[in-house]
């Protein structure tokens, strides 16, 4: 048993090595491992990220996702304030008398989103440089020149503007056309003194300067916030009120433009309730006219520029909380997936192995929207997909074609001796077909015609195959009709067997109906044979039930689908025992007792076949159950009454009972048989110890 497992395992080992869907498989998810890693499907990606940024928003606690609207302002300018304003862009003095303004009413930090790398035309920058060394806390953008990853240089403020207040970098890089992470620069922070302008304004508002670790992570504060491969950090855009598009359409973020223009700062109740829009915050002042062009994709749609600051600065605030899954964790997901995948493959059952591969990317699904949502965590899901996709298409291209083979074979291996009902089984359920040798109870036929060989040498060869063919298709027509399976010929001889390829829990009623049902087509045939002048034809079968082996036997070359076994060696057997009774459908006691139920029969005897020391009782066959027609019912009475008393031993008055039921056909061979042997047992008794099992001593 250990061997059979053993070699059973090395035959899947080795069809497993062969299989170059599976290997195309495995090397479409090994490479999406570095492809992950270097975001090579990042567009793909970002649609994924968005699904999940969405449900995020919707199910995941407020205080994880809210804006930081205590920390962050947006001095917005918008089209409708340059229309009343009069002029773009807006003028460096206005701007800077701004900037002044938010320091007076106590803004923390004055982050202006402009760039003014170049002198004023209007001699304009001394007077916004002095407002800006009247607010102290502000911060002009600058634009660093970064080309292949490297830094090559950096656009800074006019000199006047530079002398008067910080900088820091306002560049985006946009991963897949999307805007959803910011990046950083360690050597720009090193030998520019530079960072991005979000982590500079969150800094200077908890008091404190920008620093990276020795493990390479940002620090701010007391906030540490981990770097991906790219050093970037992921930006958490929040959800928005109901009705707004824009981050700066929320009352408590956005302050008009012209408010903070037009505010008088002697005016104490208005610059009170302006006060109380910027006291302790970061405030930003930013272009959101179209003229600017300052808007990004992202993952939560449209963003201006400046409103994808003041997110980079509330994500810091909060410790930038959405943290990419490690380079270790990725590959561990792609490695899982792909085992179970491949071996979701190998369930041969359709309607088991679709279910599995749709619970197993939904799985996915689910497992990686529930990290994003519930844990902060992201797992990058295009890759594996786009591998997962691709491999089941290698796969289920070879599945088809390993189907149409098989369908194929089995068609062109079965289809001239199976009904079309079992190959339209086997072809829609192939794994109901065992090949390989197998033990199982089934049932046995052979049939022979009763003096073929006089037959044969009465007929020309050509006469003689036209009668063949004529017998043995109207012959396999019912066997095939009663779903049999026709193991071979041998000339005249059918030798079919019921219960394989499919199992067939009635396979002895099957055999025994289409047996019945061939000796009425007989009756048929002889009737046209006698018109035609044609040799008549009388078929004696033997059926049989029992363990046999089946399955492909040969040689590599030639392989035939059969049966071997002592359960088949008897069917035969009982095939020729017909002669000894002059009778022409014999079957044993195992088939009885399968089909008794569905047949009428009558025992013949109790035999030892040839080469066989068990005794068997065997049956005639007669009818389906109950059909049995009046006058063969009524010769079966009388037989049976005077078997029973040949059963007594009581010979003679049993030879007397066979005489009067051949009154009622004197062509019964059963009874025409025992009638002979009770004249020869009155002669010659039987031993005292006889148990009635008559010998046979030869094949028939």
């Amino acid at each position: 048993m250990a061997a059979k497992k053993k070699k059973k395992q090395s035959f899947a080992i080795k069809d497993l090595i062969t299989r170059y869907d599976v290997w195309a498989a495995i090397i479409l998810f090994l490479l999406m491992i570095p492809a992950e890693r270097q975001e090579w499907f990042s567009t793909l990606e970002n649609q994924t990220l968005s699904v999940r940024h969405i449900l995020r928003n919707g199910y995941a606690p407020a205080e994880t996702t809210a804006f930081a609207k205590d920390k962050i302002a947006i001095v917005n300018l918008d089209e409708p304030f340059f229309k009343e304003y009069g002029s773009f862009p807006l003028r460096r003095a206005d701007v800077g008398k701004m900037a002044e303004k938010l320091a007076t009413m106590g803004a923390k930090v004055v982050m202006i989103d402009m760039l003014m790398d170049f002198p004023s035309s209007y001699g304009e920058d001394p007077i916004m440089a002095e407002s800006l060394k009247q607010a102290e806390n502000t911060i002009l953008v600058s634009m660093l020149k970064v080309r292949g990853g490297k830094i090559e240089g950096i656009s800074q403020p006019a000199p006047t503007l530079l002398a008067a207040t910080a900088t820091a970098y306002s560049n985006h890089t946009e991963m897949g056309n999307m805007l959803n992470r910011l990046r950083l620069y360690p050597e720009a922070a090193k030998n520019l003194n530079e960072w991005p302008c979000s982590v500079l304004a969150a800094a200077w508002l908890l008091g404190t300067q920008p620093k990276f670790n020795d493990a390479g992570q940002l620090v701010v504060g007391d906030k540490v916030i981990q770097l991906d491969q790219f050093g970037d950090f992921r930006i958490d855009y929040s959800p928005l009120g109901a009705g707004m598009r824009f981050l700066t359409q929320d009352p408590f973020v956005g302050i008009p433009a012209m408010d903070l223009y037009e505010l008088d700062m002697e005016e104490e109740d208005d610059v009170e309730d302006m006060a109380r829009l910027v006291k302790d915050k970061i405030v930003f002042i930013g272009d959101t006219s179209e003229v600017s062009h300052d808007i990004f994709n992202t993952l939560v749609g449209e963003v201006y520029g400046v409103e994808v600051m003041a997110y980079e600065v509330s994500t810091i605030l909060k410790g930038a909380p959405l943290k990419s899954a490690s380079a270790e964790a990725e590959a561990a997901m792609i490695l899982i997936f792909m085992v179970f995948l491949i071996g979701f493959h190998f369930i041969s059952d359709p309607k088991l192995r679709f279910p599995a591969l749709t619970l197993l990317f939904f799985g996915y699904f689910a497992f990686c929207s529930f990290a994003y949502v519930n844990l902060n965590l992201v797992f990058s899901m295009s890759y594996l997909l786009i591998a997962a996709v691709m491999g089941t298409v290698f796969i289920n291209i070879h599945l088809f074609i390993q189907e149409r083979k098989q369908k194929s074979f089995i068609t062109g291996a079965f289809g001239q001796y199976l009904s079309p009902a079992v190959i339209e089984a086997l072809v829609e359920d192939p794994s109901r077909l065992s090949l390989g040798g197998e033990r199982r109870v089934m049932t046995a036929y052979f049939s022979d015609v009763q003096g073929f060989s006089t037959i044969s040498e009465s007929l020309t060869p050509e006469e003689l195959v036209h009668l063949l063919n004529y017998y043995l298709t109207d012959m396999c027509e019912l066997i095939s009709k009663h779903d049999g399976t026709v193991d071979k010929f041998e000339g005249d001889a059918i030798i079919a067997f019921w219960g394989a390829p499919l199992e067939q829990p009635d396979h002895a009623t099957r055999a025994c109906h289409a047996a019945i049902d061939m000796q009425e087509r007989l009756i048929a045939m002889r009737e046209q044979l006698k018109a035609e002048g044609r040799p008549l034809l009388h078929v004696r079968q033997g059926i049989n039930t029992g363990p046999m082996v089946v399955g492909n036997m040969g040689s590599q070359n030639r392989m035939d689908y059969t049966m071997m076994g002592d359960s088949v060696n008897l069917a035969a057997r009982l095939e020729g025992a017909n002669k000894f009774y002059k009778n022409f459908t014999m079957i044993s006691h195992f088939t009885y007792e399968e089909a008794k139920d569905n047949i009428d029969v009558r025992e013949l005897d109790v035999i030892t076949v040839v080469g066989k020391d068990l005794p068997i009782t065997v049956y005639d066959l007669l009818a389906r159950k109950n059909q049995t027609p009046g006058q063969k019912a009524d010769l079966v009475e009388a037989y049976l009454k005077a078997l029973q008393v040949y059963k007594d031993r009581r010979f003679k008055d049993a030879a007397e009972m066979f005489k009067k039921a051949l009154e009622i056909d004197p062509k019964d061979g059963p009874s025409i048989t025992y009638f002979e042997r009770c004249k020869h047992l009155i002669l010659n008794p039987p031993a005292e110890d006889w148990n009635g099992v008559w010998k046979l001593t030869e094949k028939g």
